[in-house]
C-alpha cells in the first residue's frame, strides 16, 4: 500500500490532520530524492572511472606504433581535458556534487596517468614510492580547490601506501616523516566536513579511513626500540576510544562510530598478545640504545601519544564522559606503568590479564545497564578470548580446562536468557 494511501485512511479516520499529512508526505518526497542524488552521485564518480580506463586501454592497445611526439600529445590529452572539465566546474557548477565528484576523480586519475606515461616515454628514472608521492601532492589542490571528498579519500588511501612502501617495504628503510606531513596537508579539509556536513557519508568514510590510515602507518616510525612502540599504539588507541566516546560521536549510530569500535577492538587484540610472556622476556633482555635523532622516533612518538591521550582523559572528566567506564580509557596509563615494571620483573603479564578481565567483565555490566545484547556479548567474548588464550599459555589439566569452557558457555547462555527475559518483563 503507497503512502498516500495510508495518509488518506489516516485522516478519513481522524488520526491525523491533513497540515500533518502533507508534512509527512513532503518529508518522504524529499527523502526520496536525497536518495536519488546519491545514487547519482555515485554513478558519476564510476562513470568518471570508467570512462578514464577505457580511455586507458584504448591508448595502450596501439602504444607501441605510434611516435614519440604522438605519445607525449596523448599523454597529455586526458590531463588538458579534466583540467577543462575541472574549470567549467568551478564557474558554472561549483554546487553540483555530481560534477565536483566525477570531474575531479577523472582528474585524479589523469595525473596519474600522465604522470606515468611521460615517464614511460622519456625514460625517466624513479620508484613507485616518488610517482605516489608526485601523484598526492599534485592533486592535493584538486581536494581544497573542488572541495572534493572522493578526491580526499583516493588521497589518502595513496599516502597510506607510500607511507607502508617506503616505511615497511624496502631496505634500508626510509624516514616517513613525509607521510604525516601529507596526513596533516589533508586534514583542513576533515576538519571542514566536520564543521559542514557533520552526517554525510563523505564523512562516514573519513571517520574510518583517517584512523586506519594512522594505525596502519604508526608502524613506520620504530626503528630499533620496537618495544616502546606498543606504548604509542595504545596512547593512540585512548585517543580514538575517546574521541569515540565525544558527544558528537555519541549522537551517532554506534556502527557508523569508527574511532570507538577502532579503539575498543584493537586494544583488545593488541592486550591478548601483550597477555603471552614473549613480549615480556624480550623487554628484559633488549638494551635500549639512543645514538642517534632516529633513534629517538620510537621514545618521541610514545611521549607525544601519551601527553595527547592523558589530555584529552582529563578534559572528558571534566565534562563528565567517563562517568561510567569500561577502562579502556585507561589501559594507555596503566600499561605503561606495566612497561616499566616489566624492565627488570616478570609479572606483568599477570598485570595485563588482570586489565583484560576487568574490561570483560565492565562490558558486561554496560550491556546489561543499557540493555545491549551486542555489548554484553563483546565483554563474554573478551572473557572468553582470555580463557582461550590461556588455554594455550598454561599447564593446567584438559579436565580444568575443559571445566573452564563449560564455564564460559554457561556464562554466555544464563546472561543472554536473563537479559532476554528483562526485557520481556519491561515490555509487559
Amino acid at each position: 500500500m503507497s503512502i498516500d494511501k495510508d495518509l488518506d485512511e489516516l485522516i478519513s479516520n481522524e488520526i491525523i490532520t491533513t497540515e500533518t499529512a502533507n508534512k509527512i508526505n513532503n518529508y518522504y518526497k524529499a527523502k526520496k530524492g536525497n536518495n536519488a542524488n546519491k545514487l547519482f552521485i555515485v554513478f558519476g564518480i564510476l562513470g568518471a572511472i570508467l570512462v578514464g580506463l577505457g580511455i586507458i586501454l584504448i591508448l595502450a592497445h596501439n602504444w607501441d606504433n605510434l611516435p614519440r611526439i604522438v605519445k607525449t600529445i596523448l599523454a597529455f590529452i586526458p590531463l588538458v581535458i579534466g583540467q577543462i572539465i575541472c574549470g567549467f566546474v568551478l564557474l558554472k557548477k561549483n554546487r553540483n556534487t555530481t560534477w565536483i565528484e566525477s570531474s575531479s576523480v577523472f582528474l585524479f586519475f589523469a595525473v596519474g596517468a600522465s604522470i606515468s606515461l611521460i615517464s614511460q616515454i622519456y625514460n625517466i628514472p624513479g620508484n613507485i614510492a616518488s610517482f605516489v608521492l608526485t601523484w598526492m601532492l599534485l592533486c592535493l589542490p584538486i581536494v581544497y580547490l573542488l572541495k572534493s571528498s572522493i578526491t580526499s579519500l583516493l588521497y589518502i588511501i595513496g599516502i597510506t601506501f607510500y607511507g607502508c612502501k617506503i616505511g615497511y617495504w624496502v631496505y634500508p628503510r626510509i624516514e616517513s616523516f613525509n607521510f604525516w606531513l601529507l596526513l596533516a596537508a589533508i586534514l583542513p579539509y576533515y576538519y571542514y566536513l566536520y564543521k559542514n556536513k557533520p552526517k554525510s557519508n563523505f564523512m562516514l568514510f573519513h571517520n574510518w579511513l583517517i584512523p586506519i590510515a594512522v594505525l596502519i602507518t604508526l608502524g613506520t616510525v620504530a626503528n630499533n626500540n620496537e618495544e616502546i612502540m606498543f606504548i604509542s599504539y595504545l596512547s593512540l588507541l585512548g585517543v580514538f576510544y575517546q574521541i569515540g566516546n565525544s558527544n558528537f560521536f555519541q549522537q551517532q549510530k554506534f556502527r557508523n562510530n569508527s574511532y570507538l569500535i577502532l579503539g575498543a577492538l584493537v586494544t583488545i587484540g593488541l592486550l591478548l598478545s601483550l597477555s603471552f610472556s614473549w613480549y615480556w622476556n624480550d623487554l628484559q633482555v633488549h638494551e635500549f640504545q639512543f645514538n642517534e635523532l632516529r633513534d629517538y622516533s620510537e621514545l618521541i612518538s610514545a611521549i607525544l601519544f601519551f601527553i595527547i591521550s592523558f589530555v584529552i582523559l582529563i578534559q572528558q572528566f571534566k565534562k563528565e564522559l567517563l562517568v561510567k567506564s569500561t577502562f579502556v580509557e585507561y589501559v594507555f596509563i596503566v600499561f605503561t606503568l606495566a612497561f616499566f615494571i616489566g624492565l627488570k620483573f616478570h609479572f606483568s603479564s599477570i598485570i595485563i590479564n588482570c586489565i583484560i578481565f576487568i574490561i570483560g567483565i565492565l562490558t558486561i555490566k554496560r550491556g546489561e545497564r543499557k540493555n545491549h545484547l551486542g555489548i554484553l556479548n563483546f565483554g563474554l567474548i573478551i572473557i572468553t578470548s582470555l580463557v582461550i588464550s590461556r588455554f594455550f599459555d598454561t599447564d593446567l589439566s584438559f579436565i580444568i580446562r575443559g571445566l573452564l569452557f563449560v564455564s564460559v558457555g554457561t556464562g554466555f547462555f544464563i546472561t543472554n536468557y536473563w537479559m532476554l527475559k528483562k526485557r520481556k518483563e519491561n515490555e509487559n
